[in-house]
């Protein structure tokens, strides 16, 4: 776990303990080290790596939230807690949907959880602290910068992300700490974007942060059936891009429904089930509104100057993943 502990965020962005007015310390302690390990055959191996890690957060009675692409498919998980212990963790959950993932200690700890707050009623420009593992040497002092849609290229959106300025430079998994000294979301990526009055070529970092209010009503089914009980969208198994108002795929997930229906990196999708779409966010909205996982779908691609029509037999991510041991 050196790259979790070898390194510290710059002075001047760490947070400090008299500006705020809840107990920094104490809140911090509740961050936690991540390290997981994957098999090398498994769906994520090449794309995510063997090895994976991160920030997870204490929520109390022995759980730990993190992002979910830290523990997808792992068969060990090790948890550094702040009091300087290292307890294995079991993959209890992980919702596609939201990228939340869940962890559940098999060892007990008297650290305190850390309360969920409302990232409904964050507002930007908010103080707030991006917690590491690690203490407050390896956590952030920063403002919201934004908080908008989010369309990610592989198959996913949230209506309304949070984003955090500095950025935090090991974000996967931090807790995004309200000024009120509770929890509001969790790290999940690093963006860039041009910098506000900046001239040709300026650009800076944030943190995309996962809302924390997507998390309430689902942690009951993730906490018992390791995912959430609701129909599943469709997944099609591509990695796609915008460029100039048009949707380029720039990868194709092995084995998946994509490639069985020999889609090609490059294509262009223009229309699915005959509804034009430009962005990554109409394409998948159009995709899961026509049904549920396992559902045929109707596509238009544009490929070396040819548009043709092709069908897609979508299926559920899920089932080209490897499930947890358990112990």
């Amino acid at each position: 776990m050196a790259s979790l502990i070898e390194w510290k965020v710059p002075p001047g962005v760490q947070p400090r303990t008299g500006d705020y007015a809840y107990d920094l310390e104490r809140v911090l302690s509740a961050v936690v080290g991540l390290h997981s390990i994957i098999p090398p055959d498994a769906f994520t191996a090449d794309t995510l790596g063997v090895e994976r890690a991160g920030n997870g957060v204490l929520i109390g009675d022995g759980l730990v939230l993190t992002v979910g692409y830290l523990i997808t498919e792992a068969e060990t998980i090790w948890l550094h807690l702040s009091d300087g212990t290292v307890v294995q963790g079991h993959p209890l959950g992980f919702d596609g949907e939201t990228g939340f993932g869940l962890v559940q200690l098999l060892g007990r700890t008297s650290l305190p959880g850390l309360d969920l707050g409302s990232s409904n009623a964050a507002v930007i420009g908010e103080r707030v602290v991006v917690g590491g593992a690690g203490g407050r040497t390896r956590s952030l002092a920063g403002r919201i910068a934004a908080k908008q849609e989010f369309a990610g290229y592989w198959e996913y959106l949230l209506e309304e992300a949070i984003f955090t300025f500095p950025a935090h430079p090991n974000w996967g998994g931090t807790a995004l700490i309200s000024s009120q000294g509770d929890l509001i979301g969790i790290g999940s990526l690093q963006i860039e974007r041009v910098r506000e009055g900046g001239g040709k070529g300026a650009t800076e970092n944030l943190n995309m942060t996962i809302p924390i209010d997507l998390l309430k009503p689902i942690l009951g089914d993730l906490t018992k059936f390791g995912r959430v009980n609701k129909p599943v969208r469709p997944w099609l198994g591509v990695y796609c891009t915008e460029v100039e108002d048009r949707i380029v795929i720039v990868g194709i997930a092995p084995k998946g429904p994509a490639a069985r229906a020999e889609i090609k990196t490059g294509d262009m999708i223009v229309a699915v089930a005959g509804e034009n779409v430009s962005t990554l966010a109409s394409f998948y909205r159009r995709v899961w509104a026509i049904g549920e996982a396992g559902v045929e779908v109707p596509m238009t691609l544009h490929r070396d100057g040819v548009t043709f029509d092709v069908r897609v037999n979508s299926s559920d991510r899920a089932k080209f993943l490897k499930g947890p041991r358990m112990h």
